[in-house]
């Protein structure tokens, strides 16, 4: 499935033992020439909930440490539940490539809520993005001053305002708006979490440009996505001289918050 642009080829995955499973790093769902960690992590929760094998169950918190940042090719996931109850399941995994790993996640596996309002949501997307990108702007793909580094574009329609990245006179915090959404398909689960790590770094808003490898990152699906755009806000708390925060809320065509994500990266050099 190397050559395939989509994301469910993306995805796929091949039982090969007991709690092992083999697959690709596609070389099209990249950042330059490494591989997308929304992918990665996508890849992670794709593997801990076909070995759960649960009716209904999703991954509804993924939380990983990004040890090393793997090229496009062959790797190895490999899986351990540590737990198997009613409402909550939790499976530990290993994304390898040869000898090294490059993320191990924790996955929490439950049914998600959708269908069903919430008793409380403050959802800052809605207010300010509407359900589609608006007229006029642009997918990144060919002339496109993002599509030398943002190879992913190949199998999603991502659309960013480019105007949410340049640096708020007033002081502010940066806050980078996307719309996305897969091509071929409807988006599911695992596109949604790799959404939640789409956002270019926050970095751009104190013009720092350049690689921000991420540490850590935590993912809450909240729902399951409706068929059609995704809207996905991204923000930061604090800019440090070594350390970053970056948030994402992942909005579905309904106004449903399906993820959210906050992860640790490192600020580029100056």
């Amino acid at each position: 499935m190397s050559g395939s642009t989509l994301f469910t080829d993306a995805m796929a995955l091949t039982k090969v033992g007991d709690g092992v499973y083999d697959g690709e790093l596609n070389e099209h769902w990249t950042i330059g020439p490494k591989v997308h960690g929304g992918a990665m992590l996508a890849l992670c929760a794709n593997a801990a909930r076909t070995e759960h094998a649960g009716d209904g169950v999703e991954p509804i918190a993924v939380s990983g440490n990004f040890l090393w940042a793997p090229d496009p090719g062959p790797m190895r996931v490999v899986t351990t539940v540590r737990k198997r109850g009613r409402r909550v399941s939790l499976v530990d995994v290993e994304l390898n490539q040869g000898d090294r790993t490059a993320v191990r996640a924790a996955v929490t596996l439950g049914e998600p809520e959708h269908h069903v309002p919430p008793l409380l949501s403050v959802n800052p997307v809605v207010p300010l993005m509407q359900p589609e990108p608006p007229p006029g702007l642009e997918p990144i793909g060919p002339g496109h001053p993002m599509a030398d580094v943002v190879h992913l574009a190949r199998g999603c329609d991502i659309r960013p305002s480019l105007t949410s990245f340049t640096p708020r006179t007033d002081g502010g915090p940066p806050i980078i708006e996307y719309w996305v959404r897969p091509k071929g398909t409807a988006p599911d689960v695992l596109f949604a979490l790799l959404c939640g790590d789409v956002s270019a770094p926050v970095t751009f808003g104190v013009n720092r440009f350049g690689w921000a490898p991420t540490v850590q990152l935590t993912a809450y699906l909240r729902a399951i996505p409706a068929d059609g755009w995704l809207r996905v806000l991204c923000t930061t708390v604090q800019i440090g001289q070594d350390w970053f925060d970056e948030d994402h809320i992942v909005v579905d065509c309904e106004g449903h918050i399906v993820v959210q994500t906050r992860q640790l990266a490192m600020v580029p050099s100056a």
